[in-house]
């Protein structure tokens, strides 16, 4: 039967392919995979039911699928890319996403184009009612309430798009596919989990989906003592929202890398830059800058694009030949994320830091942290970048207390190296040398090529007298930073007076240049 996608007609028949008037020539396992993936077109298509319908069961090596698979988008002018037509799904298989229409019949909507809202232009969640595991319905409360607290807390979140708590609940007590729940509430992700009290413990479990492809992106587990309850509550709430930023926001990269150029937003460019600004290098800056104008010239007032741009400004003039128009730039990026960002955390944590480390306001900086962390606390961000300049102005407790909370929220974010990194200077400040030495290990073991941080565990390193080891951290600084003097640096970012002397006497221990 002939099937007819985009300007594609597909004869099994006659095993044509043809675009338009013209026939594209296509290798008989080529065509075999594609008319197999078009008539299995509403479901997710595994590697062995490839090899039993395309190759009878015979073994195939994994190049060999690989390369007929390239060959298929190839064929239709698709590519792994791209993946416009044949979508590969993480661990699962393939399979074949656009609309077919056979000939003859009606065209067949993809599970995107069901009956449905359609999807914001934004990321979107839905947060169905957990289930209650207990066997006592008067825990539903608890379950109950456990949502309303998360659904509150994602949609503080403003780049992401909310289900409102009366929409979702809608499910409740309901068995559901979450594809379907996604085409019907008209959102790309789903989160669902599950309450189990015993005694006086608690297990809550929750896990985030992809609606589009069934794919689990995070799950995660608490046990907790049942004491009071409402604190539970909360500290649960901040713990999966501050998870589950992060984790959509990688899906939404990985998204948007898929999408094709010439069909991109504000956001998408937003998104593109981020792999780049993340990597804490001049080098990923300079490369993720260019995206993160183009998204300002499309939507000028983007506070989110303008902290991004800001903190890339930043790593450019503080780690990158510290230029003065880098400076400014930065100073100027931070002030329009606080003028176009009130309701927007991550803008302002990414203000806030600007500010106290290139701009050395830090009595600004931390209004716009405690603005951040009042709009959200599960803001990753704020405790995360906020730790940097209050340890840089001799305020040791809290640096450490915000950077043992970013930990706490998000154990394993790119980001983790810095405040595990502050955690150390921090206790290097405080004359804890020892917990100081070990903090600065497991930061640099997070990125070695984040070149601050071999001279955070330098310092101890020398005030317990191991100067071969403190020597060899300040070496591997100096490979990262061949322009580092402990001068210029350290009124760069704005060592305050009273910890300055202690620095870098330090520093000059370790071998590093003045």
């Amino acid at each position: 039967m002939p099937y007819l996608f985009e300007d594609f007609a597909l004869d099994g028949d006659r095993r044509e392919l043809r675009r338009g008037n013209e026939l594209v020539p296509v290798e008989p396992q080529v065509f075999d995979l594609l008319q197999y993936l078009i008539c299995n077109r509403n479901r997710v298509v595994s590697k062995d039911d490839l090899i039993d319908a395309v190759w009878q069961g015979r073994i195939v090596s994994d190049a060999t699928l690989s390369s007929r698979i390239n060959a298929a988008r190839s064929a239709l002018n698709d590519s792994g890319v791209t993946q416009r037509l044949i979508r590969t799904i993480l661990r699962r298989g393939i399979r074949f996403v656009g609309a077919v229409l056979e000939e003859g019949v009606a065209a067949e909507p993809t599970g995107s184009e069901l009956p449905g809202p359609s999807l914001p232009d934004r990321p979107s969640i839905a947060v169905l009612p957990f289930a209650n595991m207990s066997g006592d319905p008067e825990q539903d409360y608890f379950a109950d309430g456990m949502v309303e607290d998360i659904i509150t807390g994602l949609s503080r979140i403003s780049w992401l798009f909310v289900i409102a708590r009366n929409s979702s609940f809608t499910y409740k007590g309901r068995a559901v596919d979450v594809k379907q729940v996604g085409r019907e509430l008209g959102v790309r992700y789903v989160l669902e989990g599950s309450v189990r009290k015993v005694g006086n413990r608690v297990r809550i479990t929750g896990q985030l989906i992809d609606a589009e492809d069934g794919s689990h992106l995070w799950a995660d587990r608490y046990d907790r003592d049942l004491t009071d309850i409402f604190m539970l509550q909360d500290e649960i709430t901040i713990s999966v929202v501050a998870a589950i930023e992060p984790n959509l926001r990688r899906a939404e990269i990985e998204r948007v890398k898929r999408k094709r150029p010439d069909n991109l937003d504000a956001y998408d460019f937003l998104l593109r830059a981020l792999p780049d600004v993340y990597t804490f290098m001049p080098q990923g800056a300079a490369q993720g800058l260019p995206l993160l104008e183009r998204a300002l010239a499309a939507e000028p007032n983007y506070a989110l694009a303008h902290g991004f741009a800001a903190w890339a400004h930043q790593t450019l003039f503080v780690r990158g030949g510290m230029h003065d128009e880098n400076r400014v730039k930065a100073i100027v990026h931070s002030h329009a994320a606080i003028e176009h960002g009130s309701g927007d955390a991550m803008a302002l944590a990414l203000a806030g830091f600007t500010i106290g480390l290139v701009e050395h306001d830090h009595r600004l900086a931390e209004e716009i942290f405690a603005q951040a962390l009042a709009l959200s606390g599960s803001c990753v961000f704020a405790y995360a970048f906020g730790c940097v300049p209050a340890a840089y102005g001799g305020d040791a407790e809290r640096a450490i207390d915000w950077g043992e909370r970013a930990m706490r929220l998000s154990p394993l974010d790119t980001m983790s190296c810095i405040p595990q990194g502050v955690i150390g200077f921090g206790n290097f400040l405080l004359g804890r040398h020892e917990d100081a030495v070990a903090a600065g290990r497991r930061a640099v073991e997070l990125n070695p090529h984040f070149s601050i941080l071999h001279g955070w565990l330098a310092a101890p390193l020398a005030m317990l007298g191991r100067l071969d080891e403190a020597k060899a951290a300040a070496g591997r600084l100096m490979v990262l930073d061949p322009e580092f003097a402990i001068g210029r640096w350290s009124s760069t970012v704005g060592i305050a007076p009273g910890i300055l002397e202690d620095v870098t006497e330090a520093m000059r221990l370790a071998g590093l240049p003045e």
